[in-house]
């Protein structure tokens, strides 16, 4: 049995935090789910930036597009739509299996509307119709805008995966929006089991504070503030407004743990993936990172669920300086302005594209 696969076993889903073409006509993502226990996909811009830009697999796609008049936006949406609906098929099974639990896969609405409700909530009704299946999850961030279209999204039916969350607050206020949504669907009569994840980004924060606190506290921040957040996850998990939603028939939504490769090379590469090995909880991680765990990770004692030393950990960090509730708004700020200019960059990228490919067409 390989390491991913105990990492299944000790009750968490492993997730690939990548898409590209190749990876779904190469064949390589089914070997991830049959040899590597993935069950699930997340994607976002600077994905698919990448994958567009980084050669042609889409080139045809993309000449196809611009012959029937397609441009920008809808022509990026229709290769996401193209890519998601392939591997949501790929995971369908799992999906099944599990009784939707598990075997989803993610596209982001525009990172433009991170702070436009309603237009969000248009995009996500519109992605999700278009991409028609069970298990495709509607990313949207987080922000203070987005919980409103978070809650009215869960409310239309639509899964959704919570995105660009840095802190227990962040996660437990998408976490309301989310039972918010369910408790009004109970109350209207609704099927209440709506699924839906909260992705909360780790290694970002220990990249934020690397130069700035001893030595002794280098990458231990994510890994703090990840154990905070399960504590957060396990207590609400607990409570009896979580049983009321899943005694009405309704499911929890389930923290995922985002950002998990290591950034810093002289740290192991598995370091978040090992450290937070937690019950009930999505890990999404990058392909290196993967075979890293498949090839030399070690799975130990599953994260506590009272979340073990992170307050005394977090409190050092204090000490040093550190104003952990100033640094995740201003992580959760960057992270959006991130994703803003890679989704600037694809636009840019499918201009160029659909521009010379219309012209050899």
């Amino acid at each position: 049995m390989n390491t991913t696969q105990q990492l299944q076993n000790l009750g968490q889903s492993l997730w690939l935090d990548n898409i590209t073409r190749d990876l779904l006509t190469s064949g390589t993502l089914k070997r991830y789910i049959d040899e590597l226990a993935v069950t699930g996909l997340t994607s976002n811009p600077t994905i698919f930036d990448q994958a567009i830009k980084g050669g042609g697999a889409y080139d045809g796609a993309i000449r196809n597009k611009v012959a029937r008049g397609l441009s920008g936006e809808p022509l990026f949406f229709e290769l996401a739509l193209e890519d998601i609906t392939q591997a949501a098929d790929l995971f369908r099974p799992t999906f099944e299996r599990t009784c939707g639990v598990d075997g989803y896969v993610s596209l982001e609405v525009s990172p433009l509307l991170a702070h436009d409700a309603k237009t969000t909530l248009a995009a996500a009704i519109d992605l999700s119709r278009r991409a028609a299946r069970p298990n495709v999850f509607i990313k949207i961030p987080g922000t203070v805008e987005g919980l409103w279209a978070i809650e009215e999204s869960i409310f239309a039916g639509i899964p959704i995966n919570v995105t660009l969350l840095f802190s227990s607050e962040q996660y437990v206020a998408a976490a309301e929006a989310y039972m918010r949504g369910i408790e009004r669907r109970i109350e209207k009569g609704l099927r209440p089991d709506i699924a839906s994840v909260a992705s909360l980004f780790v290694s970002r924060w220990d990249v934020a504070v690397a130069d700035k606190v001893p030595a002794p506290l280098v990458n231990r921040l994510g890994i703090a503030i990840g154990m905070r957040a399960y504590k957060a996850y396990c207590d609400l998990l607990a409570s009896t407004r979580c049983r009321r939603i899943m005694n009405a028939g309704g499911r929890p939504q389930r923290l995922l743990l985002a950002s998990t490769g290591t950034k810093d090379p002289k740290a192991s590469a598995t370091l978040y993936v090992e450290a937070l090995a937690a019950p009930y909880t999505v890990d999404t991680m990058p392909e290196a990172t993967l075979k890293a765990l498949a090839e030399r990770g070690k799975i130990g004692a599953p994260t506590p669920a009272d979340g073990g030393d992170c307050e005394t950990v977090l409190a050092a960090f204090t000490a040093a300086g550190i104003d952990l509730s100033a640094l995740a708004a201003r992580l959760q700020d960057e992270g959006a302005a991130s994703f803003v200019k890679s989704w600037n960059n694809l636009l840019d990228v499918i201009a160029s594209k659909s521009a010379a490919l219309g012209r050899t067409g």
